[in-house]
């Protein structure tokens, strides 16, 4: 059947694109709409003019504006053509849509389809649109691919351009859940601040820690500061944003790094009051802090989102804090239910008490389905039981658990987790490992000291040592532990015993640290591999790991821990260590060379191995099989440069090469014939090998390594990101001061005993942008402060001994405003420092986490109060810079710096001529002390006149783990 001419509409679009990129003018095109599917778009856009033939009642069914334009009082109406004002690649797609054809949608043409169907009015077409990104916007979507931040600033743009409330919300929301993820992109700063505190203020704000939230504020506002309209307006965008974040709940030590910071400095203060306020309330329930004006800020942020909580150096969280973020928010509103929480947290404060009521009322608690990973690091208070309850009700889905540097969570919790959690995966339970590494120290004297059991606070059950339980009194045992990876990395506190447990109830472990676990032996970690059969990775330097745990290693996977004849060629393919990826035993001496051998013949899966100050020999590397190497630290052992070079050949995915102390790796220079051919055999080998195969990140060279092997060495260093140079190598100063054209990336600089001068340290700190770590240590030359008159913001860790003895007060100033973020100094031999120089480093560098001073004049002459500002100090060592540290010396530093592990001191600068041992309780978060003693010595030739020197004796060392004190008289000046 005919259709009329009156039932049809010409609509004439003018294709302007096609006008602007040709010549040819004039031309058109006729198209139907009865063929829309057959429509050619690339040739129909060819066209500078488009008539479309369509059916009117289609367009004035389908479009409110086809509706009002033909079927209304307008003179189009009786019109046989019109004109279309639109993109006509746009329009044209429309039109398909109004012809029923099916549209695909993506992230390059939803805006200018909704858009589109905004100004046409086609209702089918806008719900599509708003469908689409529904659904990519949506929570299901965390981390989508199609929409990145870029495309989220244009959409929320287009969503303020058309009043548009619905993508409004959906942008609010995208990227309240999605935080993380956006904060590492590099459009973040562009973010519009109205979506950004928008999306801060959001319900479904999810980030790891408020930390997190803290450092992407400041990054937008460092960058975003100066494109706000008025300074007035500056400043209040500033602060408003900023007091979205819950101070008290900040790490220490970023609390303390930022009192420097523009934007940051008042909030710094605040949070640092907030947090020493939460530390010093005994009990936690004080009517004070349940009168807090927002008792919002003391909760940890969690929603229903959220895949990681990290709470890692944050004395302050205390189980009732903890507690106070898992319960419902209208608790914290309701009158009764406050009552209630009040008198709990009052009970459970009092550590006298061991018996507490828990109200009924008070046992729902909030449960987040998604939380898989918690870091409790270095969070002193937390009492462990009362964590582990609440993480097993909230977090059901919990597989990853981090809890280093808590010596008071013993392998009772560990086991304790286990049972509660058993989807638990992943623990890390590291802590300092012990100075008094057997192989590195002469013991003169020791005498641990039990120290008595101090119960946590609400718990009234007194746990036994791992040593004493039997598998009866946790029920039968844990053989479903999922546990694949364990940590306990430095635990003195771990036995064979205990090992034994841990290899019963963990039988899936596939990735086991024990690195300083002193107190295990090589029986003890044999029978652990003898069970633990899925192991695949280990770690045990500086163990006792030796001949028996070789064996066990070697022995074949069917014969049950039976050790069969090392010498099977048939069952050393499936022997335990044969898919080995990580073997990491430096440091072990008790393995002989032929166990060596032995073992590099079976690891042919290896991705990383750490043989550092073993008894390698040369064939125990030309007896290594594998492939796949990417980390080898030989570092202080008798190995060759060929040897090597047979690793290395095999293995092309190098990344890591670690070989300082190695005396025999470079052959010896002693004439020029020796050195001409040593360097025509790196040449030929490691050249070729490291050269063209591999592309290293890391290397660590001493002894014969010259600029001769660096030049050799060049093709494999342009992605280097870490050099450390150490005693025996002599690069010289040119081949210094190439080093960041010959490694651009460098992140990591450490250099000992070389020849360097301005012009090589400016170099560095000018030409490397990525630079973080510059260790110069006991170098020669001729350098001054001009070498560090630029800015290094980017520095976080800065060692200088015995390299600065000119370094004054004023040049350590200037130090401080061209190093503003380091968290780790180091100062050895600067005579002309006196006690000024601890408040220019504590007003300078308040974030410091590590400080090293010794030799440093009279800087504590006068005490240390200065550096009672540092209270993120981790490390403190102070050794001959005055006798002006008083006698309780240890007990107040430990107590006015509530992170603070490891402290070396000496007795010379003892004012009372010796320092007082803190007691269990008062030793806070101290795991080690060193203790140097020095005696006065009169020059050998007894001269006239002839001045005393200072004499090393002896080092006291004490270390604490979860149960004991042990104190030890070692002959080392540790």
């Amino acid at each position: 059947m005919e259709v009329s001419d009156d039932e049809h509409i010409i609509l004439l679009c003018t294709n302007t694109d096609q006008m602007e990129t040709t010549k040819t003018l004039n031309e058109e095109i006729l198209l139907s709409t009865t063929d829309i599917l057959a429509w050619d778009f690339p040739t129909i856009l060819s066209f500078n003019t488009i008539k479309v033939q369509a059916h009117r009642d289609s367009l004035i069914e389908q479009s409110l504006y086809f509706r009002g334009l033909l079927s209304g009082s307008f003179s189009e109406s009786c019109l046989a053509s019109i004109t279309v004002k639109w993109n006509v690649c746009e329009f044209l797609q429309i039109l398909k849509h109004m012809c029923g054809c099916a549209l695909d949608i993506s992230m390059d043409n939803v805006l200018p389809l909704y858009e589109g169907a905004l100004y046409f009015g086609v209702e089918t077409l806008l719900l599509k649109c708003e469908t689409w990104l529904s659904e990519v916007l949506s929570p299901k979507e965390l981390q989508s691919t199609q929409i990145q931040i870029a495309d989220l600033i244009q959409i929320w743009k287009f969503g303020l351009d058309h009043a548009s409330n619905f993508i409004l919300h959906l942008c609010m929301g995208y990227l309240a859940r999605n935080f993380m993820w956006a904060k590492y992109s590099n459009f973040f700063r562009k973010l519009p601040y109205d979506l950004l505190f928008s999306s801060v203020k959001h319900p479904h704000l999810t980030v790891d820690s408020e930390m997190h939230l803290s450092d992407a504020l400041l990054l937008w506002l460092e960058s975003s500061m100066e494109n706000l309209e008025r300074p007035s307006k500056t400043e209040d965008n500033c602060n408003e944003i900023l007091k979205q974040i819950r101070v008290g709940l900040l790490p220490l030590w970023f609390a303390v790094g930022k009192r420097n910071s523009l934007y940051f400095r008042q909030l710094a203060e605040e949070s640092l009051d907030s947090i020493f306020r939460l530390l010093n309330i005994v009990p936690m329930g004080l009517l004070d802090t349940f009168e807090h004006s927002d008792l919002q800020h003391l909760r940890i942020r969690l929603t229903e989102y959220s895949k990681k909580v990290n709470l890692s150096d944050c004395p302050q969280i205390t189980s009732t804090l903890l507690l106070l973020s898992l319960i419902p928010p209208s608790y914290l509103i309701d009158p009764v239910q406050k009552k209630i929480i009040k008198q709990f947290f009052i009970n459970c404060g009092h550590p006298a008490r061991d018996k507490y009521a828990f109200p009924q009322k008070m046992l729902e608690t909030l449960t987040f389905e998604a939380v898989q990973e918690v870091d409790i690091s270095k969070c002193r208070n937390l009492l462990i039981k009362h964590a582990v309850d609440c993480f097993c009700k909230s977090f059901p889905s919990l597989r990853i658990l981090k809890a280093t540097y808590l010596l008071h969570m013993e392998t009772t919790s560990f086991l304790q987790l286990l049972e509660k959690c058993p989807l638990v995966c992943e623990i890390d339970l590291t802590v300092d490992i012990t100075p008094l590494i057997p192989a590195l120290v002469t013991v003169l004297s020791s005498s641990p000291a039990v120290i008595p059991q101090v119960p946590e606070k609400t718990s009234s059950i007194k746990y036994k040592s791992v040593e004493t339980l039997s598998f009866n009194e946790f029920g039968p045992p844990l053989l479903l532990s999922n546990v694949t990876k364990l940590t306990l990395e430095g635990r003195t506190d771990v036995s064979d015993l205990g090992l034994h447990y841990i290899s019963n109830f963990c039988v899936l472990l596939q990735h086991l640290n024990i690195k300083g676990c002193i107190s295990v032996t090589d029986i003890g970690i044999s029978d652990l591999m003898c069970r633990c059969r899925k192991l695949n990775s280990i770690v045990v330097c500086d163990t006792s790991f030796g001949i028996n745990s070789v064996q066990a290693l070697c022995s074949a996977i069917s014969d049950s821990g039976n050790f069969p004849s090392l010498h099977s060629l048939d069952k050393r393919s499936n022997s335990v260590v044969s898919n080995f990826e990580t073997l990491h035993m430096g440091g072990c001496r008790g393995i002989c060379e032929s166990s060596l051998v032995e073992l590099m013949s079976q690891t042919k899966a290896l991705r990383s191995l750490c043989l550092r100050e073993t008894d390698l020999i040369d064939q125990a590397l030309y007896n290594f099989v594998g492939c796949s190497l990417e980390m080898l630290d030989v570092s202080n052992t008798k190995i060759s440069g060929a040897a090597l070079a047979f690793v290395i050949h095999g293995n092309p995915s190098l990344k890591c090469l670690k070989a300082r102390s190695c005396q025999n790796l470079f052959p010896g220079d002693s004439c020029i014939e020796n050195r001409e051919s040593s360097f025509s055999f790196l040449h030929e080998e490691l050249h070729t090998e490291l050269g063209k195969m591999c592309r290293l990140e890391e290397i660590e060279f001493g002894w014969g390594f010259s600029s001769f092997y660096l030049s050799a060495l060049e093709p494999a260093l342009m992605s280097l990101k870490t050099i450390n140079i150490g005693l025996g190598a002599m690069l010289g100063e040119d081949a210094l001061r190439q080093l960041p054209a010959i490694c651009p990336l460098l992140e990591t600089i450490i250099l000992h005993f070389q020849v360097i001068s301005d012009t090589t340290v400016t170099k560095f700190v000018t030409s490397l942008i990525n630079l973080q770590v510059l260790a110069l240590c006991y170098c020669f030359g001729d350098i001054s402060m001009s070498s560090f008159k630029f800015p290094m913001q980017n520095l976080r860790k800065l060692r200088l001994e015995r390299v600065t003895p000119w370094m004054t007060n004023d040049d350590l100033v200037v130090l401080t405003q061209n190093c503003r973020n380091l968290v780790e100094l180091s100062l050895l031999g600067c005579p002309l420092l006196n006690s000024d120089s601890l408040w220019i480093i504590s007003c300078g560098w308040p974030g410091l986490v590590s400080i090293h001073l010794e030799d440093c004049g009279e800087v504590t002459a006068n005490g240390v109060f200065a550096l009672h500002d540092c209270k993120a100090l981790e490390d403190l060592l102070l050794r001959h810079n005055g006798p002006g540290l008083h006698r309780n010396f240890i007990c107040h530093a430990a107590s006015e710096m509530p992170l603070l592990r490891k402290l070396s001191l000496d007795i010379c600068d003892a004012s009372e001529g010796d320092f007082d041992i803190p007691n269990f309780a008062d030793r806070y978060s101290l795991s080690s002390v060193k203790i140097a003693r020095c005696k006065s010595q009169r020059c050998a030739f007894n001269l006239p006149g002839a001045q005393r020197r200072s004499v090393h004796v002896e080092t006291l060392v004490l270390v604490w783990n979860s149960r004991d004190l042990i104190r030890t008289v070692v002959k080392e000046r540790l």
